[in-house]
């Protein structure tokens, strides 16, 4: 029998036996965490929530981890590649001040009233509708956002091996299906952590060693400047090396439009609809030993959040300078090659290892990537598994049974979340930017859901049916602007309004979080509140401040107390938007 070996044109990355050996120890590594982790499993608090038994350090890396996919990498590196270093504001803008809000202010509420999801929490204050709407919406998205991260999972599989990119997609599946369904969220969690140092050890000499081919920070600006003079495509030089006003990125051709699109789409409503609301980050700091460590996990993840720009963002830009297929691709031509056909600038990052990294650090950035990329999905699946048994099965279809019939249920939505996982990988394809495709998502998903919590957090008049009526409409107007702009949601979009790059995600973000905000308000006023008593713990003003804190963290020092960790992040990152 004759063994069919891939030609090495059929595949991008040229790996050999040392390669193989780092990628199939890390592997070991995984599948052991998720067998070990298993034996702790007894119960459903325990697969669904590790038993709230962690300690900060642990789930605050887990934190970063989980949010550091496919999407957070290949999509970032992408982002760079094309528009430069406005996308910073992913980070700086886009990440940092939500996490920190969630830490400070919103995580006393979700660890305090001790629900298992955040859709359980939209029970407790709006009741059925609003969860229903909610926990649906949000079981739908992790699907597609698994299938994100899956899908680009696939393509490092197909550029390493050359396989069919349905095999690499079936054979990826299936190796993050196997830890999560033996372990659980604390399987998740340890690879999570294990997984985030190694991403920064495989990114970290990709920067490095791409700086110093293109002549340093000096040779790369120049290298920009150079592709970007006489070529009415490529955004100007000076616009991709500032990350104010960000024009490349919002889309926009005004400085002023452009900030206050970055500002109050991306760094309000996007960001803040993400890091507070969103159950697959929440769910690590709901995991964790008290209200203490549940409060300082996203401020401790916010910390290495902010330097992720200079292993994701600047390789991309290096890659837009440095390889060949990619240099020419953003100047219009269209290059075969890509891990999907053609080049795209999805296959910045790997187009860039092929070129700079030897093998041996070859085989740890690849492992470094399938990290990232099942350190994504994971999130996703575990987080769908919780909301689908508890918030969906339980609540509305087969009622009052024991523990571990619920625990099986969480087992098998892994499988069944993993498996559909595959068939919207196929989505994801269509975006030669994959963040264009994710943005548009939150638009839809988390920023009508933000809006519903803020209000309802911080006014206790706002009444059950506000909750289920701003998010349903919020939904659709965001649905409704992504499909009327040019390129939001790839062929499908009329390009009715003239917004392009990721300024539409920003537009229709903005439009749904107004129209919930406003619709809320206006149904409120016409319907019944709750009575006071029902709020504790759920609104602001009805609850106790002690009930907030951990009484014992005014004796720790103050690097390990909430609020001086939150000021100190904030500082730095105002001092890297002043920098950049």
């Amino acid at each position: 029998m004759t063994t069919v070996t891939p030609l090495a044109s059929d595949t991008i990355i040229q790996a050999n036996a040392v390669d193989y050996l780092v990628v199939g120890l890390y592997f070991a590594v995984v599948l052991g965490i998720g067998y070990l982790a298993r034996r702790q499993v007894s119960d459903s608090v325990d697969f669904f929530l590790s038993g709230r038994s962690l300690p900060a350090w642990v789930t605050g890396l887990a934190f970063v981890s989980a949010n550091l996919g496919a999407v957070e990498i290949m999509g970032m590196s992408a982002s760079g590649a094309e528009f430069g270093l406005p996308t910073v504001h992913y980070f700086w803008v886009g990440a940092i001040p939500a996490m920190l809000f969630l830490g400070v202010v919103m995580m006393p509420f979700y660890y305090g009233s001790k629900v298992r999801s955040v859709p359980e929490f939209m029970f407790r204050r709006f009741g059925t509708g609003a969860h229903l709407v909610n926990a649906i919406s949000f079981a739908v998205a992790q699907l597609l956002i698994a299938g994100i991260n899956l899908y680009l999972l696939g393509s490092i599989v197909h550029a390493l091996l050359g396989w069919p990119l349905w095999v690499a997609l079936v054979v990826a599946a299936a190796i993050v299906l196997s830890y999560i369904t033996l372990g659980g969220l604390k399987a998740a969690i340890y690879n999570e952590v294990l997984q985030f140092f190694v991403i920064v050890a495989s990114l970290l000499p990709l920067t490095l060693i791409g700086l110093h081919r293109v002549g340093g920070w000096s040779g790369l600006t120049d290298g920009i400047r150079s592709a970007a003079e006489g070529n009415p495509d490529v955004a100007p030089a000076e616009q991709q090396l500032n990350s104010w006003p960000g024009n490349p990125l919002s889309g926009f051709e005004s400085d002023w439009l452009s900030v206050v699109g970055i500002v109050f789409g991306l760094g309000f409503v996007l960001s803040f609809g993400y890091w507070t609301t969103n159950f697959v980050e929440v769910q690590r700091a709901m995991a964790s030993d008290s209200i203490s460590s549940a409060r300082k996990t996203p401020i401790i993840g916010a910390f290495p959040k902010m330097f992720v720009p200079f292993i994701t963002i600047v390789p991309g830009m290096i890659a837009a300078v440095l390889v060949d297929e990619m240099a020419r691709t953003k100047a219009g031509e269209t290059v075969a090659g890509g891990a999907s056909g053609d080049v795209k600038y999805n296959d910045a990052l790997l187009l860039l290892m092929r070129d700079v990294l030897p093998n041996g650090l070859l085989g740890l950035a690849i492992a470094g990537l399938l990290a990232a990329f099942m350190a994504g999905m994971a999130a996703n699946v575990s987080a769908f598994n919780t909301v689908l048994s508890y918030d969906l099965w339980q609540r509305y279809v087969v009622k009052d049974r024991d523990d571990a019939y619920y625990l099986r249920t969480g087992r098998i939505a892994t499988v069944a979340a993993t498996v559909i996982a595959i068939f919207t990988a196929a989505l994801a394809s269509n975006f030669s930017n994959i963040m264009n495709y994710l943005q548009t998502l939150f638009g839809f998903f988390n920023a009508p859901l933000f809006a519903t919590f803020i209000v309802g957090m911080f006014w206790r008049r706002m009444t059950a049916t506000a909750g289920w009526v701003g998010l349903v409409a919020g939904t659709l107007s965001a649905v409704l602007v992504a499909f009327l702009s040019e390129d939001a949601f790839g062929s499908l979009s009329t390009g009715t309004i003239a917004v392009s790059g990721q300024g539409a995600a920003f537009l229709a973000a903005a439009t749904a979080f107004v129209v919930d905000v406003v619709l809320s308000i206006v149904v409120s006023l016409v319907t019944k509140p709750k009575p006071a008593e029902e709020l504790v713990g759920l609104v602001y003003s009805e609850t106790p401040r002690e009930s907030l804190v951990d009484a014992e963290e005014a004796s720790y020092p103050f690097y390990r107390r909430t609020i001086p960790l939150a000021c100190i992040a904030l500082v730095m990152v105002v001092i890297l938007n002043a920098l950049f």
